[in-house]
């Protein structure tokens, strides 16, 4: 029996779509996935008959970011594969115009992956989580930066201390999202959104990137260090894998139904 690829490439012209497709696991970072997602961007991004990137996930969710089966097996050794194939730092390093179509929802690293995009839209069925403090792990891939950008400080903070969930239209009231449209119409929006941006002159787009990340770096960086070290140190310390999976269900239980609207 064939299996089907973790990450489906299509391209439409100059745009290439990327479908996280581990639907199963509402595309959960398995090893294997975050492989084969960082493959996929840093593929993407040396094409130079690729103009813009589409990245969405396979129904019924666009990514409930870390596996965390495979962090409580494999404690030190899964969140060491970001290190190699970080495809939740990818998308912020991205040379390409990528846009994230959120098609349902996208919790911790799938947030952080969604957040390094250059910009966010939804299908009304998304929602959105930084459950990362709730379940006892910490970001690490940009968040305590990108998020205050979209939502401001005070929002940014409220987000990842308590771990609420917000849906599609509260997330376009903040900022976090830029359109909200049905969820039959998302790809064809992303799509319609991308073919646009490839239509500009690559040079001219290529600059206008380099202007933006370069903006951001002087944000982004510092936090990005900071994740990095207040991390490992907590890892060394205190990091409890074995009960990584008990804490997520308990959040999962407590916005069950927001999560499977």
């Amino acid at each position: 029996m064939t299996t089907a690829p973790l990450v489906l490439v299509t391209d439409h012209g100059p745009v290439r779509v990327l479908t996280l497709n581990r639907p199963e696991a509402r595309n959960a970072l398995s090893r294997d996935l975050i492989r084969a997602t960082y493959a996929a961007l840093t593929d993407a991004d040396a094409d130079d008959s690729v103009r813009a990137v589409v990245l969405t996930g396979a129904d019924p969710a666009f990514c409930a970011g870390v596996d965390l089966k495979e962090a409580q097996r494999d404690g030190t050794e899964y969140f060491a594969e970001f290190r190699s194939h970080s495809c939740i730092e990818a998308t912020g390093r991205m040379r390409t115009p990528i846009i994230a179509a959120i098609n349902g929802a996208v919790f911790t690293g799938g947030l952080e992956m969604a957040l390094g995009c250059d910009f966010l839209i939804a299908s009304e069925r998304a929602v959105f989580a930084d459950t990362h403090a709730r379940v006892g792990i910490l970001p690490g891939g940009g968040m305590t930066a990108r998020l205050p950008q979209l939502v401001g400080l005070g929002m940014a903070r409220r987000l990842s201390m308590t771990g609420e969930v917000i849906d599609a239209a509260r997330a376009e009231r903040i900022g976090l999202v830029t359109e909200v449209v049905p969820h039959d119409r998302l790809l064809d929006r992303a799509l319609e959104l991308a073919s646009q941006i490839a239509e500009v002159p690559g040079p001219t787009m290529l600059g206008l990137k380099e202007i933006y990340t370069t903006g951001a770096a002087a944000v982004i960086d510092p936090a990005l260090a900071a994740e990095d070290s207040i991390a490992n140190a907590q890892s060394r310390d205190s990091r409890d894998f074995a009960g990584l999976g008990d804490r997520f269900r308990a959040v999962t239980e407590r916005n069950k139904g927001q999560i499977e609207s």
